[in-house]
């Protein structure tokens, strides 16, 4: 790639001018709990259209004519929402997604390569989708280069001043980019998002998550001098020791003046299984930071309330609003993983 001047990757708060979400549907995974599943992402739908625009990519005509009607049953303003259709694998844009930074102001959409989180799963559809909708207009006149690294939006959280949180875990698994070191993943990233630095979490993880864990489900941004994170107060849980190393680990970083950050602990619901017994990851960390809203997730869960609150005090001046994502939690993923912002000038 070749480019005169740099890339800056925004932070999730900076101005959006849509978000985009890819529908479930009954060609995939989501087919045996997709009767549960819909109304959480309606519910999504209609509080992102509350702040801004909604980019929809269906499956097909019959799907998009379903969605409409799901949509305008929940009393959505249809002047908001664009569909496109693409068929796709599975729901998660945060990782299929377009990833936008800006070059001289002007945002440019990045096409990484997703190949379902180091091959477990399959994804051609899902890694087509961002340069089909592309080719569709669906972003307007706005660029896209195709970026030949595997990369999910889920796997990186940055301050916008040039600082990005990562775990180890994911960025250097081998099934990635095994051809890269980490210093020269370290560079390629600072090439791509104009970076000064990466802090690396070494430890931290949720059970059941496929994504060799993601940072948006463990740590993030509220700010340039703020990280919420996941903290477990339970020694008898698995997670209990990982996390608080991981909790070590955050305390150690400081900012680019050399400060310490804000932390803020999320409180730790009660374990949630599948009918399998398997644990889900319900994560309060998967959050979705729009204009002037943030959207948290909750799991019909003692703790959902302290989440809230907490998340309030981080986002002075935007609306905190539930979300219940219980049945997301089914496929391992929650609200951020479901959603991908574009920011604003994009569309």
């Amino acid at each position: 790639m070749s480019k005169t001047t740099p890339y800056l990757l925004p932070a999730e708060w900076a101005p959006q001018c849509a978000v985009m979400l890819t529908w479930p549907h009954g060609h995939g995974d989501w087919q045996p709990y997709l009767a549960r599943v819909e109304p959480v992402f309606v519910e999504i739908a209609r509080h992102i259209c509350r702040f801004e625009k909604l980019l929809i990519t269906c499956f097909d005509d019959e799907h998009q004519r379903h969605i409409q009607q799901r949509l305008n049953q929940a009393d959505v303003d249809p002047s908001r929402v664009r569909f496109h259709i693409v068929e796709s694998d599975d729901t998660w844009v945060r990782d299929h997604g377009p990833i936008t930074v800006y070059q001289n102001g002007r945002p440019v959409l990045l096409d990484f390569i997703f190949n379902g989180w180091g091959n477990k799963f399959d994804a051609q559809l899902d890694n087509e989708i961002s340069g089909k909708l592309h080719t569709q207009g669906a972003f307007g006149k706005t660029p896209m280069e195709h970026i030949d690294l595997i990369l999910e939006g889920g796997g990186i959280e940055v301050d916008g001043q040039g600082t990005l949180l990562a775990t180890s875990r994911c960025l250097l698994a081998p099934t990635r980019n095994p051809q890269l070191s980490k210093a020269q993943t370290e560079a390629k990233l600072a090439e791509l998002f104009g970076l000064k630095r990466v802090l690396w979490l070494d430890n931290g993880y949720l059970a059941g998550d496929d994504t060799d864990s993601h940072i948006d489900t463990l740590a993030r941004f509220c700010d340039a001098n703020t990280i919420t994170y996941v903290a477990c107060d339970d020694p008898a849980d698995e997670h209990y020791p990982e996390l608080k190393a991981m909790e070590e680990e955050l305390k150690a970083f400081r900012t680019l003046d050399g400060k310490p950050y804000r932390l803020v602990p999320l409180p730790w619901p009660e374990a949630k299984h599948n009918e399998r017994g398997k644990r889900l990851p319900a994560s309060y960390a998967n959050f979705l930071i729009i204009n002037g809203a943030v959207l948290v997730p909750t799991y019909e869960d003692p703790a959902d309330a302290i989440a809230l609150e907490r998340l309030k005090g981080c986002f002075p001046g935007r609306e905190i609003v539930d979300v219940p994502c219980l049945p997301l939690i089914l496929q391992y993923g929650s609200l951020h993983c479901v959603t991908m912002q574009l920011p604003r000038g994009v569309i």
